[in-house]
């Protein structure tokens, strides 16, 4: 890394462990296909086969179901709240299926196609991101973050740093470490959502907050600081440096 020209990393917590060994280290944050996702605000009317028989209230997830996943909480919290439905989307890896919390209000639907996944999302009353604390999930910037958030989701999640940071700081995202206090948090999620004007004032801040943030711009940030870093090391060959 320390002979790279330039670096760039996906999150905050990364930019912080390798700013120090590298000169040139630009942060990158998960950009978000806002429109995609955005799709899910417009109460898409057919709601899956696989889901339509799910009651409500629906706290949804999609990924994939790995040694990031904390299969406890997801175990305790269905327990704390047997009334909630709990939709997880995603394939299995690294974990045996066999291992999996299961209860009559959790839901394993396996994997989706990215293009459904707002058809799904779209009939989910709460997002969440029940990810463990470890080292597998010290350094991640989940996409999934902006992704929630822009298909008009409340969103719980454990306190990753770069969903923390600014997600949570800035009130869009609700942290919470424990399946006690993740449940609580979901509470005040749902009756926030149950009040329209709450509502369209967290969305517009979400809003606020994803603008200017697609893959194109990102994209577009990224090639010009190579093309930046190019032409210097250009000049400086020919100087003879």
């Amino acid at each position: 890394m320390g002979s790279a020209d330039l670096v760039f990393t996906g999150g905050a917590a990364l930019h912080a462990a390798a700013v120090g060994r590298n000169p040139d280290v630009h942060c990158f944050p998960s950009s978000i296909d806002a429109v995609h996702f955005e799709a899910a605000r417009g109460g898409i009317a057919v709601d899956p086969l696989d889901q339509f028989e799910i009651a409500y209230p629906r706290v949804g997830f999609f990924g994939v179901i790995d040694e990031r996943i904390d299969l406890e909480l997801i175990g305790t919290a269905a327990a704390l709240r047997p009334d909630w439905q709990f939709v997880m989307i995603g394939p299995t890896a690294k974990n045996d299926p066999a291992t999996l919390p299961r209860a009559s209000n959790i839901h394993w639907l396996g994997p989706k196609d990215y293009a459904e996944l707002p058809t799904y999302m779209a009939h989910w009353s709460l997002g969440w991101m029940p990810f463990a604390l470890n080292e597998a999930t010290r350094f991640i910037s989940p996409t999934k973050t902006p992704e929630f958030l822009a298909a008009g989701l409340p969103l719980l999640s454990t306190p990753i740093a770069d969903v923390v940071e600014p997600y949570g700081r800035l009130g869009l995202v609700e942290i919470a470490a424990t399946a006690e206090a993740m449940v609580a948090a979901g509470d005040r999620a749902l009756a926030e959502a149950s009040a329209p004007a709450m509502a369209a004032e967290r969305l517009a801040r979400v809003d606020r907050q994803l603008a200017g943030n697609s893959w194109d711009e990102t994209w577009s940030a990224m090639r010009a600081l190579m093309r930046d870093a190019a032409m210097a090391k250009v000049a400086m060959e020919a100087e003879g440096v």
